[in-house]
């Protein structure tokens, strides 16, 4: 798989992940700015904000560690800008799906929670 395919790639095998899960599907790809929200999924009265790293290895580290301080800043950024903008209601968790997908395995790991604001 080329690079640029495993991102988008990535998110959707993400997406149905959490739909597995008992997530209900709401939004993906929110744009505020130059920054982006993946995925947008609800659950337990929760609006889930969800950002997904996908990588072809782990031997740089597990995927979920490239989101930084600055990236979960930009995150919120872009989720307060949509719950603003929608007008809503619901308490906002921020969790991180973590892909490592190449031709020997696809292990995906959910951080539920992985940060707050």
């Amino acid at each position: 798989m080329k690079k640029e395919e495993l991102g988008p790639w990535g998110e959707e095998k993400a997406k149905n992940y959490l739909l597995k899960k008992g997530y209900v599907f709401v939004d993906k790809n929110i744009r505020f700015k130059r920054y982006e929200v993946d995925i947008v999924m609800e659950k337990n009265n929760l609006l889930v904000i969800v950002e997904v790293k996908t990588r072809n290895t782990a031997e740089i580290g597990e995927p979920w560690k490239a989101v930084t301080r600055g990236k979960q800043g930009q995150i919120i950024k872009v989720a307060d800008h949509y719950v603003q903008s929608n007008q809503i209601d619901k308490d906002v968790r921020f969790d991180i799906v973590s892909i490592v997908h190449n031709s020997y395995r696809t292990n995906i790991e959910h951080l539920e929670g992985a940060f707050t604001v």
